[in-house]
């Protein structure tokens, strides 16, 4: 258990190891839904949006697309996609290193790249690939909320912030990049800030599973966890909403989290 009187980089070291870890599990959940039926790869709906259920027959027949035809970049690019939403990332990986070889100057196809290579933690030639993907004359927001996401991961928050600025001028008020301007705020121990961006977030029509339950995370992190169980119910069964708000409770009490996050604001406001 880390103690509270340690310096100010352990504080933000270990608010940072709890934010994620927190981050992890609820996020984690967003494809646990179970509901009826399922979903191939030829269907409408997002792959963010898909249950668990739903995830396992996708990933299944982008297998069998990508097996037929794996030269196809296209077909590379979604089964490298379900992949990574299924924790798969070494693997997604590896189809998009060999698609990036087959098309070595497709920018679709070094875009995808970069995102296999942040979801496989490789962080700078994930940054690479992006920006080499991006076109300076006409700026894509995914790309640009993408190394937005690498800058927070590597410690870099203005820079990621000044890239969720630039995709936000592009489309407006979009919820994914609001959700990642919010927890690259969360990362920084601004817990109101982060739900503020949030709030915006899932207003949006085109919010998904994974928005709200980052909202539901910040709701809980400042401690209102019946508020958050209640967001939380919406994406997940009851009992998966009661196990995750029961684990954020522990953590905190484990970590001493909020002894942490106060004390260093305390020495933040007096220095």
């Amino acid at each position: 258990m880390i103690k509270p009187n340690g310096s100010s980089n352990l504080h933000r070291s270990a608010r940072l190891g709890v934010a994620v870890l927190l981050a992890g599990l609820l996020a984690g959940c967003a494809n646990s839904n179970l509901t009826t039926g399922s979903i191939g790869p030829a269907g409408n709906k997002p792959i963010a949006q898909l249950s668990g259920t739903e995830l396992q027959s996708a990933l299944a027949g982008h297998r069998r697309q990508y097996e037929r035809n794996p030269d196809d970049k296209s077909v590379a690019i979604a089964y490298a996609s379900v992949l990574r939403m299924n924790g798969s990332n070494e693997q997604a990986l590896a189809v998009m290193r060999k698609a990036a070889i087959t098309h070595s100057r497709d920018k679709q196809v070094l875009a995808a790249y970069g995102k296999a290579l942040a979801g496989a933690g490789q962080f700078p030639a994930a940054l690479d690939a992006i920006q080499r993907a991006q076109d300076p004359t006409q700026p894509d927001w995914e790309l640009l909320s993408a190394e937005g996401a690498i800058y927070d991961q590597t410690g870099r928050p203005d820079e990621a912030r000044q890239r969720y600025e630039k995709a936000l001028q592009i489309r407006p008020n979009e919820p994914s990049v609001l959700s990642n301007l919010a927890m690259s705020h969360m990362l920084q121990g601004d817990l109101p800030t982060a739900e503020q961006h949030l709030r915006l977030a899932v207003q949006q029509p085109g919010a998904d599973s994974r928005v709200r339950q980052n909202l539901a995370l910040i709701v809980g992190l400042q401690g209102r966890f019946s508020e958050a169980e209640d967001i939380a119910r919406r994406e997940m069964t009851p009992d998966q909403a009661e196990t995750n708000i029961a684990y954020l409770r522990q953590m905190l009490a484990q970590q001493n989290a909020w002894n942490l996050i106060e004390q260093e604001d305390q020495q933040n406001a007096a220095n």
